[in-house]
Formats: C-alpha cells, sequence, structure tokens
C-alpha cells in the first residue's frame, strides 16, 4: 500500500472519529456526514485503483 494511500486511510478515520464526536456533543451536522462519505469513497477508490 502506497503512503498516499495509508495517508487517506489515517485522514478518512480520523474525519469519522472528529465528526462523530462533534455530532455527539453538538448534534447531527448533515453537511459533515456528507462529507465524510466523500472521503470515504475517494479513499476506496483510491485502494481500488493501487498499484500492486
Amino acid at each position: 500500500m502506497s503512503s498516499s494511500t495509508k495517508t487517506m486511510g489515517v485522514l478518512t478515520v480520523g474525519a469519522l472519529v472528529l465528526t462523530t464526536a462533534y455530532t455527539v456533543a453538538l448534534g447531527s451536522n448533515g453537511w459533515l456526514w456528507f462529507g465524510w462519505v466523500v472521503l470515504g469513497l475517494l479513499t476506496l477508490g483510491m485502494i481500488a485503483t493501487r498499484d500492486s
């Protein structure tokens, strides 16, 4: 796995943790969850198309 794919994975997990914390503390924000889904899809795309 390339370093950029690992970095995207770490960012995605970190964004999930922050979005969840925000939701618990201040209530749900649809744009945050939408952004996290887009980031997750980009990460999955990078994993699916990485060089073996």
